[in-house]
């Protein structure tokens, strides 16, 4: 159930993703996402496609435990499409009661459905590409004020991790988190909680004990044991960048 959700993960391969500078990929994560918020055009997504496409190639990742992660926003996903399809004034195509579809619904629908899709596969190679700790550490050295504030994001992993064990465990125990409505599902997951926080708090005590026994007094004027080197493939989510703005001001 759990393992659908592949944001957060990460896939241990050889690649040249993987070798990358996590500050590079997280440029370039927010370089594409940009763009996918500012392209209204058939050639600005023909852009993002091929960006898209040449990011999968090049990360060796299997393309069906990428698309595998769609499944936690087809809810989300029929939403919005059934919104700008049926709730987006224009020339009609057809009429049900209420209900009518326009041409610029189906064009709105269409956009939004492949933003989204595109959205999560992207932010999606950067976690599968990345360890958590080369993400924290090119968070911190992008952003320094970020050593003053704890980042978090390896415990998004983690928690789904234990979240998964902790659901397999109680299903061989005869729990059922399938069968129901969404509420019902829902409420079947209340248990989970308790559990979950006691293992979070233990991991948490366990880390800390370790990082004290090895007489851990913090960060400052510590050094890396791989050092973080700057791409010349920055250059080229630049000219993406470029390419995607001038698609947008010119069609």
């Amino acid at each position: 159930m759990l393992r659908d959700i592949t944001l957060g993960q990460y896939y241990p391969v050889d690649s040249l993703l993987h070798r990358l500078d996590p500050r590079t990929k997280l440029f370039g994560t927010l370089v594409y996402i940009v763009t996918l918020f500012i392209a209204d055009n058939l050639w600005a997504y023909v852009a993002a496609t091929i960006f898209l496409i040449t990011a999968i190639k090049l990360s060796n990742v299997p393309v069906k435990f990428m698309v595998r992660g769609l499944k936690s926003i087809v809810f989300l996903l029929l939403i919005s499409v059934s919104f700008n399809l049926f709730l987006t004034p224009g020339t009609p195509i057809f009429k049900i009661g209420f209900l009518q579809m326009t041409w610029e619904g189906l064009r709105f629908a269409a956009f939004m459905a492949i933003r989204l899709v595109y959205l999560v596969m992207g932010s999606t190679i950067l976690t599968l590409t990345t360890t958590p700790n080369q993400l924290t550490d090119g968070l911190e050295k992008s952003l320094g004020f970020l050593k003053k504030v704890g980042v978090p994001v390896h415990e998004v992993s983690i928690l789904i991790e234990e979240t998964d064990k902790i659901m397999k465990a109680q299903m061989a125990r005869g729990a059922d988190f399938e069968s129901g409505n969404l509420i019902q599902k829902a409420k079947s997951m209340v248990p989970l909680l308790v559990p979950l926080f006691v293992s979070a708090f233990r991991r948490a005590t366990d880390l800390a004990m370790a990082m004290e026994a090895r007489c851990y007094r913090g960060g400052e004027g510590r050094t890396k044991m791989k050092p973080l080197k700057y791409r010349m493939v920055y250059g080229a989510y630049l000219v993406y960048f470029a390419a995607a703005i001038v698609l947008k001001v010119l069609l």
